[in-house]
């Protein structure tokens, strides 16, 4: 008789993380989540009723509890959001330096898949648009993202380091902007800090003039990409990085607009400086996912934002 396949996640109760659980769940696994509740909530996962499903509660800097088994492990712990990036800088670091030592220890002493959820911030300030998966970044070592950025490019390079020497199962992700339910209100991404000012009435804030660009993936098309990054052929995908983002590009102040169409508010737009080292444009090119994983988004901004608008009122 076939086992229930066991997946580790980390930062499971976070935002994506917690999507990915369920999406886990509906396919049969059997789900542990690691979480030190620094940026995930409990209440992502109140929902999850299944007795293939285990939460404990770990920060990832730490060894990992011991395990019967594992077949996949889901590194996705970090706090993600800008907002942290000054005062959480030491634990963000860690977390995706230490932390991803340990997820790959796993992995390893399991010989299990690792799926590694790096970042689109590891191309930084690009010189490249859109960002492929070869192009090599423009990161400020030293600027107030560095903890964050520098940390996700330091996790990639110890994934290749143990495949490499170890022969480690590693894939891994780039992720572009994902938003979706279960963002905090307070995360201090574009897309929620909108949302929650249009919801109170408050003016948008809108840094710079808005021209700067961005895409934006709804989580389901997300967590389908990330799924299908793990299940692909070990020689399709086995050792490789793919971005995984929505390739329908806009301006800030556009985005702006879209969620004051979606919103019933009276707020309006207000300008504030642009923060250092903020990308002025970011897209990404999924070539790549699209012809080896047979992946692309399908879900729309305005379609996924009136889905995390209703998610947003009813947690209010």
């Amino acid at each position: 008789m076939t086992e229930t396949p066991h997946a580790v996640v980390t930062g499971g109760a976070g935002f994506l993380g917690s999507h990915l659980v369920d999406s886990l769940l509906a396919d049969g696994y059997r789900v542990t989540t690691l979480d030190n509740y620094g940026s995930g909530r409990p209440a992502n996962l109140a929902h999850v009723e299944s007795e293939r499903f285990e939460s404990r509660e770990h920060d990832v800097r730490d060894e990992f509890p011991d395990f019967d088994r594992v077949d996949e492990v889901y590194h996705m712990a970090s706090r993600a959001s800008p907002d942290d990036f000054a005062s959480h800088a030491v634990e963000i670091a860690l977390t995706n330096s230490e932390g991803t030592r340990n997820a790959i220890e796993c992995a390893l002493a399991h010989d299990a898949t690792l799926l590694l959820a790096s970042t689109s911030e590891v191309y930084g300030d690009p010189e490249v648009h859109p960002q492929h998966e070869e192009y090599n970044g423009n990161v400020n070592v030293r600027g107030p993202r560095a903890p964050y950025d520098e940390s996700k490019r330091f996790g990639e390079a110890l994934a290749v380091a143990y495949d490499q020497q170890y022969d480690v199962e590693v894939r891994t992700v780039r992720i572009f902007n994902t938003y979706g339910p279960r963002m905090r209100p307070d995360d201090g991404r574009v897309i929620p800090n909108f949302l929650s000012q249009a919801l109170r009435g408050d003016d948008l804030t809108v840094y710079g003039d808005g021209t700067q660009t961005r895409s934006f993936c709804y989580v389901d098309d997300l967590i389908a990409g990330i799924r299908a990054v793990v299940a692909a052929d070990r020689d399709v995908a086995g050792g490789d990085v793919f971005n995984l983002g929505n390739t329908e590009e806009g301006t800030i102040l556009e985005l702006a607009k879209a969620v004051l169409d979606v919103v019933d508010t009276e707020s309006e737009i207000t300008h504030e400086p642009l923060p250092q080292d903020d990308p002025e444009v970011r897209r990404p090119d999924i070539s790549k996912a699209t012809g080896a994983l047979e992946w692309e988004p399908s879900v729309g901004l305005a379609d996924g934002l009136e889905r995390t608008v209703a998610a947003f009122e009813e947690s209010e």
